[in-house]
């Protein structure tokens, strides 16, 4: 099984950039796991669709070639960033060609603050299932205070965090067998 993961802040140091490195140390071994970085593609232009660029064509044929994608949201504004909704419009362009259609996808988020990031889930979950993908609903991965879980090589070292985040892969893969 293939699983690919993105990260929706651009800034290299970021807890959400960490939070994926995480989970992607904890994929079990039949599972090949591979991280997509998406600060290369443009804007979302729809002028740009008949010559699709090839930063946004790759990212769209990795989510369509993988059999689960997750996904790790910052909260910018109370919202998803730009970079992760510019995703979500290029993979779902021209119309009729949605590569998240029927994509199993598990959303999570983390943040310095107490609220982590409830509300850019909240809207990138309305946003993918209006895509039509298939969302885990449950468990929600929301980790608060990330500067108190991450040592400063980016090392998650809160094992109560780990616990969790062992149990919602977990939880997803079988969603992606299963579900």
């Amino acid at each position: 099984m293939k699983f690919i993961g993105f990260v929706g802040s651009l800034r290299k140091d970021s807890y959400n950039r960490k939070l994926m490195m995480a989970v992607a140390g904890i994929v079990p071994p039949e599972i090949s796991f591979e991280f997509i970085e998406i600060g290369d593609v443009p804007m979302f232009n729809a002028d740009m669709e008949a010559n699709f660029p090839p930063a946004a064509l790759a990212v769209k044929e990795k989510i369509r070639a993988a059999d689960a994608v997750i996904i790790a949201t910052p909260e910018f504004n109370r919202t998803v960033p730009a970079a992760l909704k510019n995703i979500t419009e290029w993979a779902s362009r021209p119309y009729g060609d949605n590569a998240f259609a029927g994509k199993k996808v598990m959303v999570m988020g983390t943040s310095t603050g107490n609220i982590s990031t409830a509300l850019a889930q909240y809207d990138l979950k309305k946003i993918l299932l209006y895509l039509n993908a298939k969302l885990l609903g449950q468990p929600e991965i929301m980790i608060a205070t990330a500067q108190t879980k991450f040592d400063v090589a980016g090392a998650l070292t809160d094992e109560g965090t780990k616990t969790f985040l062992a149990k919602s892969l977990s939880e997803f893969i079988s969603f992606v067998h299963n579900g």
